[in-house]
């Protein structure tokens, strides 16, 4: 980057053809004749450092040298001619024999040649007049119009640290500053909120400029979310987090909003987006990424996408299957050739400008484009804005197909899994964050005096939304990038647990005590919106652990002296053969001496879930090598390759023996250097077996599963979304079908027939299929680009299974899924006296309260946010002891809306849901002493 007067002033990037500065564009004599300028170098290309590949680890012994520097007369007549000459020659080649134009084009080119003497400069303006004449030819009305703007695609973090991208980002926009300055017509679109506040912070000049020209409409920004986030793993709650922190620095900064979603290099499109865009003030959506689907092509580029609640957005994808066009005449044919929506739509964009790693338009990219803005035989290309297009594409709504679901693309499914602590880091961080906010508003709402720590938190949700960038939590990175990542998750796991202490104290007071005060009373919270009944483990006399049988009120806690006494107690039995038998009066599970479940039934029913002959938890390995992205893709073929984990290391032993809590533990030899431990365990009145797992994993291009067949037999099995489920085939009828041999999901996935299912849940994990009636859940790769240390090392995870009779929606599937993945605090209490409190409690089971935090703009207020989870239309109550004197609707954004008031009731708020329904509610609270 080019330094002049302290300021940055220009980049410079061999791969983003900007290799000039111009000094100045007439030296008068009075000017001064002499100037200093600094050059800031980085050792890296455009797209990092790789070493023989651009997705390879980086070369630590790469060098860069710098062989060429000199001062040049800048011709702006030749280049002029050049562009001319590339324009017309392209349009003689790709428009086609059948096309006048073409022959027009290749004989004005001819003509050009003839007259132009390059020894003779005056001939030059004929030339160029020459071209003129067949570019000022006009299209008819009925032409497609290509909406042309800059765009400059930064990866917060990939092939480059976080820290790199802090000066991406002023290289490239300090760059269409300077262009601007001399197009007045350039517009330039710009997203992720994060990359403005670093420039902000790091570079106040450029940003104070880039406001001014914001102000002009020609510097957009766009997107309404912190980053590009990945599309499919962050949790509802997490996007909700990004559309927020997104939208009021746009607002706060901008002076206005985002009213469209920019998105386009993410590995897939939750089904729940559109209800999020709509619930952040945002109706359109852009993205370009299903044009890289392997199996199927998409069969839309302008439609209404619609979520699972019904929420509608419209979409558009740019036709030229690109967000880094140069401009060209091939890629405009392209864009009119490719768009899918012929008839119903003739407007599509063009985003032009190096992208990945920055750089961004080029003066030769708006050229080409001036010389194509009404040209005859060509589209029409005008420079643009979002607005601009949109406007256009909505006023042919009613002629548009609706796309309904996800978005799913046919790639990059290994991110699913790849490094796999970057996932747990993410999982349990969306927790802990939870955890804060309701202690801290638990709080706020008995002590009007206490201050919740909300800089504290934003600070901490931004690290974690910062870390949810497309090729961050997708494992898709550099070492570095995750060496920052852990650091962050380190940074939110220390700072969290302080404030969430904080909140105790605050909360607790004199009543919380140490272990050797404590007399064995304890303290147990439940941050989850109902009444749990769980086994805890507490510590006892002398630090020793004991079991206790616990009932916690609903988002509440409760004081407990000792143990409840079960229904069932857990048996322990080892049968001759060496299996053992464990039952809790729910379930019983039966293992072999390899820790593979060989029956599992329900009690009462004595309905098994194991086919005869088969064994669950049984682990297996696949040769895992793709064709080209090594991080990010698992191939359909690994399937070929399966094979079952059988080298037993240690053999099934009893490790619990009974009475609140049954376990046995094995190890088994993954491979020569890797190898697996785990522990098996059964609680009283439980209806979930838990397999906490540890993982020493030391392997190259390998990919380790866990199996679980079971005895249903359906079409479709359910997997956890954002704030919601969907349905996936379990065969392969068509390519659509097949194409999804590996999905995501987030804390469950069941299989169910009438009457009958198997759920799957986890605490960290995301990848996962059901194909027939075999439930996979994904736990370990092993790439070596661009990371070659990715998920070497050691792991912890948990993952439980549980049959049950009718629905998951009845079987409160969903209930043990958050029970796994938020245990209950446990804190020694001086005295058992405490009396039992609970803040909130949903009546109807189908409604979660997934969300209470301190309002954004109202320390006096709170925030909950609740969706409706079976896919049902529901009325409920919700009961809360907190002392509210108002409750207002509000959308994600915390915008309340007056006309919408609920009534204060004794028995508390009544709302209404439709089918995964999102609603956030605004709650005034009452002054308390």
């Amino acid at each position: 980057m080019v330094w002049r007067d302290g300021q940055p002033d220009q980049g410079l990037t061999t791969e983003g053809e900007k290799t000039s500065y111009v000094l100045t564009d007439s030296l008068k004599e009075t000017d001064p004749h002499s100037l200093t300028l600094y050059v800031e170098v980085a050792c890296n290309g455009l797209f990092g450092a790789g070493k023989d590949s651009m997705i390879a680890p980086p070369d630590p012994n790469k060098k860069f040298s710098l062989r060429k520097a000199e001062l040049a007369v800048y011709n702006r007549d030749v280049h002029e001619l050049l562009v001319d000459f590339e324009i017309l020659l392209d349009m003689a080649k790709l428009l086609g024999e059948e096309n006048q134009r073409s022959f027009q084009a290749l004989y004005a080119a001819n003509r050009m040649v003839n007259l132009c003497d390059v020894t003779n400069p005056s001939t030059f303006p004929a030339v160029h007049e020459l071209a003129c004449s067949v570019f000022s030819q006009k299209n008819g009305e009925s032409q497609h119009t290509v909406h042309a703007m800059g765009h400059c695609h930064i990866d917060s973090a990939w092939l480059w640290p976080y820290e790199e991208t802090i000066r991406k980002c002023a290289r490239s926009w300090i760059t269409v500053v300077r262009l601007m300055e001399k197009n007045p017509e350039f517009t330039f679109v710009c997203s992720q909120a994060q990359q403005f506040e670093w420039v902000k912070t790091w570079y106040p000049g450029l940003y104070a400029a880039i406001q001014n020209l914001a102000k002009e409409g020609r510097f957009i920004p766009v997107g309404g979310t912190w980053v590009e986030m990945d599309g499919n793993l962050p949790s509802g709650e997490s996007m909700v987090r990004q559309f927020l922190q997104g939208q009021r620095f746009f607002q706060q900064e901008f002076g206005k909003m985002c009213l469209e979603f920019w998105l386009p290099d993410t590995f897939g499109y939750s089904a729940q987006l559109p209800q999020m865009m709509r619930g952040s003030g945002i109706c359109r959506f852009l993205t370009q990424k299903l044009s890289w689907n392997l199996v199927n092509t998409f069969p839309h580029n302008t439609f209404l996408w619609e979520g699972i609640d019904g929420s509608q957005v419209l979409a558009h994808f740019p036709p030229a299957d690109s967000y880094g066009l140069s401009g060209r005449v091939e890629e405009m044919l392209k864009t009119v050739k490719n768009n899918r929506d012929k008839g119903r739509v003739n407007h599509s964009a063009a985003l032009f400008g190096f992208g990945d790693g920055g750089g961004g338009p080029t003066q030769k990219m708006l050229d080409r484009l001036k010389r194509m803005k009404d040209a005859d035989g060509l589209p029409r290309v005008q420079m643009s804005s979002p607005d601009r297009l949109f406007s256009a594409l909505e006023k042919e709504k009613a002629q548009l197909c609706t796309w309904v679901g996800e978005l799913f693309l046919e790639l990059h499914n290994g991110t699913y899994t790849t490094h796999g602590q970057i996932k747990k880091g993410n999982r349990e961080c969306e927790r802990l964050l939870h955890d804060t906010e309701v202690l801290g508003s638990f709080v706020l709402s008995r002590k009007s005096s206490f201050r919740y720590p909300s800089a504290e938190l934003q600070h901490l949700w931004r690290l974690l939304l910062l870390n949810q960038f497309h090729d961050v939590l997708p494992g898709s990175c550099i070492q570095l990038v995750a060496e920052d990542a852990m650091r962050y998750y380190a940074e939110i796991r220390s700072s969290g647990a302080e404030l969430l202490k904080d909140a105790m104290q605050s909360l607790f007071g004199d009543q919380l005590g140490s272990h050797e005060k404590a007399g064995g009373s304890i303290l147990v919270v439940n941050t989850l919106p109902w009444e749990r009944t769980e086994v805890i483990a507490k510590a006892g006399a002398g630090g020793a652990e004991t079991l206790a049988l616990v009932t916690v009120p609903s988002m509440g806690y409760c004081a407990v002296q000792d143990s409840l006494s079960p229904r069932h107690l857990v048996t322990v039995s080892k049968e001759a053969d060496g299996s053992v038998i464990m039952e809790n009066g729910i379930v019983r599970v039966c293992l072999d001496t390899m820790g593979r479940v060989t029956s599992l039934r329900l009690i009462e029913s004595e309905r098994g879930s194991i086919p005869e002959g088969s064994c669950a938890n049984q682990f297996v390995i696949f040769d895992d090598i793709p064709l080209y992205w090594d991080a990010w893709d698992v191939m359909d073929y690994h399937l070929e390759t399966r094979k079952p984990i059988t080298h037993l290391l240690k053999p099934l032993e009893i490790a619990g023996s009974g009475g609140l809590r049954g376990s046995v533990k094995f190890s088994l030899q993954i491979n020569q250097k890797s190898l697996l431990t785990q522990e098996v365990i059964l609680d009283a009145a439980s209806p979930c077996v838990r397999f906490q797992t540890q993982v020493a994993w030391n392997e190259a291009h390998k990919f380790l599963k866990v199996e679980f067949p079971v005895g249903v037999r359906s079409p479709n099995a359910t997997y956890e979304i954002q704030f919601g489920h969907l349905q996936r085939p379990t065969h392969w009828n068509t390519s659509w079908d097949w194409a999804r041999f590996e999905v995501w999901s987030h804390k469950w996935m069941d299989l169910s027939e009438h009457g009958f299912g198997v759920a799957l849940l986890n605490d960290c994990k995301y990848g996962c299929s059901v194909r027939g009636n075999v439930m996979s859940l994904s736990l370990l790769r092993a790439p070596k680009s661009p990371d070659a240390s990715a998920d070497i090392g050691d792991h912890q995870f948990t993952y439980a299974v549980m049959p049950h009779a009718g629905s998951f929606q009845e079987a409160q599937v969903i209930h043990q899924a958050y029970n796994l993945n938020f245990p209950l605090h446990i804190m020694p209490s001086v005295s058992a006296q405490c009396p039992a409190w609970s803040a909130f409690s949903v009546e109807s089971p189908a409604v979660i309260l997934e969300t209470v935090k301190q309002a954004e703009d109202r320390t006096d207020a709170l925030v909950i946010r609740l969706y409706e989870s079976h896919g049902s239309t529901v009325v409920t109550w919700l009961q809360t002891c907190l002392p509210i004197q108002e409750a207002i609707m509000c959308d994600l954004l915390e915008r309340p809306d007056p006309s919408h008031r609920f009534a204060l009731e004794e028995c508390g708020l009544e709302l209404s849901f439709t089918p995964f329904q999102v609603l956030s509610i605004l709650l005034v609270l009452k002054r308390q002493s």
